[in-house]
């Protein structure tokens, strides 16, 4: 099709026309036909969101994607591009994507009836079929849709009657194309009356000129959940005109946020070459997320952003690479200390409440850590209970008794990998515990679980740890608190 330069040739083609929505619905029903992977690279929304954008797309619906910050609302939009036929025919030198077999503009009307069959025809691929705009307070109807330009009046020495002295807006010039407006809430309402006509008749106003323009446009708008914005919100006459609403959310498993983690994460071949990440330590780091969706000390309608996952797990690597090379050590492993090196990540990416804020943005995200050892311990391990019978021998016992018999137990921050192992090696009763109840592990990964269950132990009451510069020291709790009292 590229090879055709003329309206007449593409006449002759056999070429048929079609609304961007009539395109997108098409393609969308071959691909459903032909089983495709639609919206490759998002997870989670297989049985959700993604057969309600579907259903949209079929509709021939403009669409509002409703949800809180990283849930993958602007890539959807995005992927939608995937729906368009890869080539575009538009009259050349139009600035607003004039199809040649229904022109709109004043310039390619004119054209096609100055040249006919010979009019020349420029083909625009569907990646640059796609338009964005982030709301923000500043934008105007003139960004947006249009004004007069006076220096093109001045320079083709027009009058400010004659409309091609008219600038096209954002919107016009994606015209037959998919157009995004982010944060939609954060337009000011009088720019969201602007869009109304639009978004109904499909036509523009600007200024004083009498257009009859039947923009063919398919929009897309994001927008957080209004209860959480104060903002501003969305005008409810242009909730009205859009077809279809629809509610995204966070994964609802950590497999899947795994998956969205290891996908997303920008690391370098060095890094994933010389760490070696536990299973455990990658279902620990999503499990923070879940904890921090519904910590008391966190305002969960803000949302937690899969960001933050991704983030903390970059951070992460960072941590045990930095150690690595300070200790010339080839390959090293992820350890649970480590875990205080995403605490940056963490405080960032979160919204404290008022007790948050009295507590401290750093306490909150060792909380949140703690939560997610607890969480994933029982998992794993028998449940420590607060009350235990006086005949009943704990699972833990062994392990307890190795620390009251010790002063403390120490755990450097940057010690080399073969210290640190043998370090671990040292409390016997550590092995056995995971030999009797992990007997599967591999011994790569064996070495972080020992440091979960004393950290786990620590968050049970059963052990205390306390900081130092360089590192920790775990020991016998009641020694501890002994300690304490001299």
């Amino acid at each position: 099709m590229k090879s055709i330069q003329t309206f007449g040739e593409l006449k002759k083609s056999g070429y048929q026309s079609k609304s961007i929505k009539d395109e997108l619905r098409d393609n969308l029903i071959a691909k459903i036909k032909n089983k495709e992977t639609i919206f490759k690279g998002v997870w989670g929304y297989e049985n959700t969101v993604i057969p309600e954008l579907e259903r949209a797309i079929l509709s021939r619906h403009n669409i509002n994607l409703l949800g809180l910050r990283g849930q993958a609302k602007t890539r959807l939009a995005r992927l939608m591009v995937q729906l368009l036929d890869e080539w575009m025919p538009i009259v050349a030198g139009s600035e607003i994507n004039d199809d040649p077999f229904h022109p709109i503009s004043r310039f390619a009307i004119d054209l096609l009836e100055e040249k006919g069959d010979d009019t020349p025809i420029a083909w625009v691929h569907r990646a640059e079929r796609f338009a964005e705009k982030l709301a923000t307070p500043d934008v105007t109807v003139a960004d947006l849709i249009g004004d007069v330009d006076p220096i093109k009046a001045a320079t083709m020495k027009l009058t400010y009657a004659d409309d091609r002295v008219i600038h096209f807006g954002m919107i016009p010039r994606a015209n037959r194309c998919i157009f995004v407006i982010n944060e939609l809430p954060d337009l000011q309402a009088r720019i969201q009356v602007a869009l109304f006509n639009i978004l109904q008749e499909g036509d523009i106003q600007i200024r004083g000129f009498k257009l009859r323009m039947p923009l063919d446009v398919q929009f897309i708008f994001t927008a957080n959940p209004e209860d959480y914005t104060n903002r501003g919100s969305i005008v409810t006459p242009l909730k009205d005109r859009i077809g279809s609403q629809i509610l995204t959310h966070y994964p609802e498993n950590i497999a899947v946020a795994r998956t969205i983690t290891e996908q997303e994460a920008q690391l370098d071949d060095r890094q994933s070459e010389t760490i070696h990440v536990p299973s455990l330590a990658k279902d620990l780091l999503e499990q923070i997320s879940f904890q921090a969706r519904v910590s008391d000390y966190i305002d969960v309608k803000s949302g937690i952003s899969a960001r933050m996952s991704i983030t903390a797990f970059e951070n992460l690597l960072s941590t045990a690479e930095r150690r690595a090379l300070k200790n010339g050590d080839e390959k090293t492993s992820i350890r649970l200390s480590d875990f205080m090196g995403v605490i940056p990540s963490i405080t960032g990416k979160v919204e404290l409440v008022y007790e948050g804020e009295q507590e401290g943005a750093a306490f909150v995200a060792e909380t949140l850590i703690g939560e997610a050892i607890v969480t994933l311990f029982s998992t794993l391990f028998p449940k420590i209970s607060k009350l235990e019978r006086p005949d009943t021998v704990s699972p833990y016992h062994d392990v307890l008794e190795f620390f009251f018999e010790e002063s403390g137990f120490e755990l450097l921050d940057e010690l080399p990998e073969k210290e640190y192992h043998a370090q671990l090696d040292k409390i016997t009763p550590l092995t056995e515990l995971i030999k009797k109840y992990q007997p599967n592990i591999s011994k790569e990964d064996s070495y972080f679980l020992k440091e979960f269950v004393l950290w786990g132990l620590v968050e049970h009451k059963k052990l205390s740890k306390d900081r130092f510069t360089e590192g920790y020291q775990f020991k016998d709790l009641l020694g501890s608190y002994l300690s304490g009292l001299q």
